[in-house]
């Protein structure tokens, strides 16, 4: 390096002159008048020492975004950008503020930073700090970008079917920091995030829930009988503090009272409604264990579905269908707005409904269905009577090469024993009795999922609707037939029509219509009141821990 260079220079000359007329050696002097290196040197050179790749380590601190930080210092010649003390200032209010967004300040380097910015206002710094300084506050603000735009956890890692990507996910990491980076980092880093109504409603209830929690959090209702509207117990007292705690019961409403009158049951059905119970008033043990669920465990619920918007809510079609499978709800979306809603049945613990994006490209009237592999080697095959199965259920049995055959006259037990391959088609045609009911909704897929209609309607009564295999009911699929069909020529007489002419008839529509089989345990809706619902499939424990992990790598989206 030069710089090292003249100082060595500098020094041999002047032991020589020491030699010479017998003056003391001056490194030191000539190394306190020597001209520092240029910081845009030291930065240059302490990237150029760095790992190559995500994982480089600066002052014991993880850079997530080493590869952004290299683009984004070569671009400036590598000069600093973080100069001036109120840029330094306002980084550090936008990183404590994303714990607002359910994050942890201290995955942005926050400790480190404190610790740099005071010893960059004593002034007393080497131009080396002043260069790791620069780096490290960089990689905060990339990756806190980063966290805002795309989610810090990466569904793919614990979602095998998972292929949601936001459409900019490759975008330029050093384009971003290039426009955020300022005095005004802490404003202009806000627009990074979702600027979708559910984000800022699910932040919202967030703030309203911490608040909850630091007054001590709600009491919890002891248990016993259930209580039901005018019954007279002490257990009463506790429920209406923790509906009034919940917002659920108005704050004009008593606390005293034992009695269950009808004001008390209103608060009760609000909050039933809310949590996916049925909304009867009765607290039982269903209630109960949703009523004594810690403030803190609704906290964690918020800040997981906060992560999954900040995946999800990213450039949506204006038009699109979504399904929130552990809601048990489909959603019509138009222009951004829920235009329609209905209950849906989803596969059951052991048979998931897959979470992927997709599009509906067409619908089948009067479907007929093939039993898949899997549903014969599970449903069909153990019973100890499959033929009688098969008979119960409206199946007709054709073989390799589509003949016809009479399901007693199959050795099902030994098909039972190979556990190999099955050389016959199980297919139940359209009708009354037909597992697809009278419409079908086709999307591109490698996991045989569709949405369907049912003649099993009394199913979406449940409070727990995991009932399929994997695909997903609609109660109400004539609706959602319409609306995706988009034309008025298709009005009800139309389709009914079809319907009762019998016949296996596909209609392409128009454009697909993009799908989304998402899960959310938590949302706002749109009447502004916080729904819970069960984690159904056991997702949120994997997120939170992804979520609370250290981020020692990439942030970045992998391409």
């Amino acid at each position: 390096m030069p710089s090292l260079l003249r100082i060595a220079h500098f020094l041999l000359a002047s032991l020589l002159v020491s030699a010479c007329h017998g003056t003391p050696p001056v490194a030191e002097h000539a190394l306190a008048e020597s001209p520092a290196p240029a910081i845009e040197t030291l930065i240059e050179e302490r990237l150029a020492a760095l790992a190559t790749g995500n994982g480089a380590v600066l002052r014991g601190e993880p850079l997530a975004e080493a590869a952004a930080l290299r683009a984004f210092y070569t671009r400036r010649a590598f000069a600093p950008a973080w100069s001036d003390p109120r840029s330094i200032e306002a980084l550090e209010r936008a990183i404590r503020a994303s714990e607002v967004e359910g994050l942890n300040p201290r995955d942005y380097h926050l400790d480190a930073l404190l610790a740099m910015k005071s010893e960059l206002a004593a002034r007393k710094v080497s131009p080396w700090t002043r260069a790791e300084a620069d780096l490290l506050f960089s990689d905060a603000l990339a990756r806190l970008a980063s966290h805002y735009a795309f989610g810090k956890v990466d569904p793919a890692t614990h979602e095998p079917t998972w292929n949601i990507r936001a459409p900019d996910a490759n975008r330029d990491a050093a384009e971003v920091l290039a426009r955020l980076a300022g005095p005004s980092v802490d404003t202009a880093v806000l627009a990074e995030l979702p600027q979708h109504p559910a984000y800022q409603a699910l932040r919202r209830e967030l703030l309203q829930l911490r608040l909850v929690a630091a007054r001590g959090g709600w009491p919890e209702v002891p248990a016993g009988d259930t209580l039901k509207p005018g019954a007279d117990d002490p257990r009463i007292t506790a429920l209406r503090q923790r509906l009034r705690a919940s917002g659920d019961l108005s704050p004009d409403a008593g606390i005293d009272s034992t009695r269950y009158d009808d004001t008390l049951r209103a608060a009760v059905e609000h909050f039933q409604s809310r949590h996916g119970l049925t909304a009867d008033g009765a607290v039982g043990r269903g209630t109960l264990a949703e009523l004594n669920m810690p403030v803190t465990a609704r906290i964690d619920m918020l800040r997981v579905n906060l992560d999954r918007a900040r995946v999800l809510l990213r450039a949506l079609p204006a038009r699109f269908v979504l399904v929130n499978i552990a809601g048990f709800r489909i959603y019509y979306i138009d222009d951004g707005k829920a235009v329609w809603q209905s209950r849906v049945v989803v596969g059951q613990r052991y048979r998931e409904t897959p979470l992927f994006r997709s599009a509906i490209n067409y619908l089948q009237w009067n479907p007929t269905w093939t039993v898949p592999p899997g549903i014969i080697e599970k449903d069909i095959l153990p019973p100890k009577n499959s033929a009688a199965v098969i008979t119960r259920k409206h199946l007709k049995v054709y073989d390799r090469n589509g003949n016809r055959v009479n399901p007693w006259q199959v050795n099902w037990q030994a098909l039972r024993k190979s556990r190999g391959y099955i050389p016959y088609t199980l297919r139940q045609d359209p009708g009354p009795q037909n597992a697809l009911g009278r419409v079908k909704f086709m999307f591109p897929n490698n996991y045989s999922v569709y949405l369907h209609d049912t003649p099993s309607t009394g199913l979406f009564d449940d409070d727990d609707r995991t009932f399929s295999s994997g695909c997903v009911r609609v109660e109400d699929p004539l609706t959602l037939a319409r609306l995706l069909i988009n034309d008025p020529a298709w009005d009800d007489a139309r389709i009914a029509a079809v319907i009762a002419g019998g016949n296996t008839e596909n209609l392409v529509l128009k454009a697909p219509v993009p799908v989304l089989l998402a899960y959310w345990t938590a949302w706002i809706d749109e009447n502004g009141s916080a729904q819970f619902r069960r984690d159904v499939y056991g997702r949120d424990p994997l997120w939170l821990a992804a979520l609370d992990k250290a981020d020692t790598a990439g942030s970045t989206p992998t391409p």
